[in-house]
């Protein structure tokens, strides 16, 4: 295990990390800010399959839905220059999104998983097609809605990200590696954040481990004929589980690198997310106006999700910030399936980043519980200390 500065009172922290990642294969990198400054820096295990490679500080982990959180940060700062105002009619910028009946689908609706288009099975027959993400943005923008945009969220686990970079591009021109890389990463001062692996170094990404994308694909086939019949979880399905999805990541250099897909292959280090979730708990810091930051962090609804079947408290692009122990009502940031995350509580001043390579068996589109359990630890720590 590799730590650096260590705080002595996020001891526990460290130790609970340690037996994490020197459980099995792969490995990690967890990083935590406490008011700016580094109070925990440790990384463990390795990066390969193998065993060869160590994890290092600069290592990237595959953080599938924690992309999420940094394509929104996307969005933020183009809405604090005025691009984008977020009551908006996403047509108003996009004007093919118009087709369909989703006319009325505003920024605000995207930011909440409430524009309808979460049926990842209806733009997609065969996980392939999700590798060509300009026809997905193409085919999201031509689809037709059932309904207008209700109170209701219901999960865009892979929708979303073509959906924002889909609204990112007309506004820009640019597409949303290349805006990640420009908007988040470069006034933050890092090189730890991609979407896909065009500008990333190969010898620099982490190779998923573990079992989970083999139940993923074993649920896809079993599953679906039988529960895509049943209503609600038709719609959990139809979200989550692309048919074949587990195929893209076969191989040395597995096809979901070379895509964007900013709901899922986003690839960052845990400094990177730490650094941009300290950015926003704090007022904006380096990437947004403290009067966006405030608005980012507001709690837009309070239901129980269509696609999820748990409660949310969804933000503009975020979601509460789960972990065991004391409440923490003002955190909020965005976990991903396999375990990685990244989060800012403005109340304690913390900020975390989590990147793991390790699937284990037990895994949930919105992390697992390794990340609830260091969650919750990191906040004890400070609290205690």
């Amino acid at each position: 295990m590799r730590a650096g500065a260590t705080a002595p009172q996020f001891a526990p922290v460290v130790r609970a990390f340690h037996r994490l990642v020197s459980g099995g294969p792969g490995g990690g990198a967890l990083v935590v800010r406490r008011h700016g400054k580094v109070v925990v820096e440790v990384a463990g295990g390795s990066a390969d399959r193998r065993g060869l490679r160590p994890w290092t500080h600069d290592t990237l982990g595959l953080s599938f839905s924690t992309t999420k959180g940094v394509a929104s940060t996307v969005i933020h700062r183009l809405a604090d220059r005025g691009l984008i105002a977020y009551d908006e009619p996403v047509a108003s910028y996009w004007p093919e999104f118009g087709a369909g009946g989703k006319g009325q689908v505003t920024v605000r609706h995207l930011l909440t998983h409430r524009a309808g288009l979460a049926d990842v099975r209806a733009v997609a027959r065969r996980a392939e097609d999700i590798l060509d993400h300009l026809a997905m943005e193409e085919r999201l923008a031509a689809r037709a809605v059932l309904t207008a945009p209700t109170g209701r969220s219901a999960y865009h686990a892979f929708t979303y990200g073509w959906l924002l970079a889909g609204l990112a591009r007309r506004v820009t021109g640019r597409g949303m590696d290349e805006l990640v890389r420009a908007e988040v990463a470069a006034p933050l001062g890092t090189d730890g954040m991609h979407v896909g692996a065009a500008g990333a170094p190969a010898e620099r990404i982490a190779e998923p481990v573990g079992s989970s994308l083999r139940h993923f694909g074993a649920l896809s086939l079993v599953a679906s004929p039988v529960w895509t019949r049943v209503s609600p979880a038709r719609d959990a399905i139809n979200a989550l589980l692309p048919p074949g999805f587990h195929r893209l990541f076969l191989g040395p250099r597995p096809p979901i690198w070379f895509t964007e897909m900013p709901a899922v292959n986003g690839l960052f280090t845990a400094d990177a997310l730490s650094r941009m979730y300290a950015a926003l708990g704090a007022g904006g810091g380096e990437l947004l106006s403290p009067a966006r930051a405030r608005e980012i962090g507001r709690v837009q609804l309070r239901t129980v999700d269509a696609v999820l079947g748990l409660r949310m408290r969804w933000r503009l692009g975020y979601h509460h910030a789960f972990g065991g122990g004391a409440p923490a009502p003002l955190a909020f940031g965005h976990y991903g399936y396999g375990g990685s995350g990244g989060w800012a509580d403005p109340a304690t001043g913390l900020a975390l980043g989590f990147v793991t390579n390790r699937i284990g068996s037990i895994s949930t589109p919105l992390g697992d519980l390794n990340l609830f359990r260091l969650s919750g630890l990191v906040r004890r720590c400070a609290l205690e200390g």
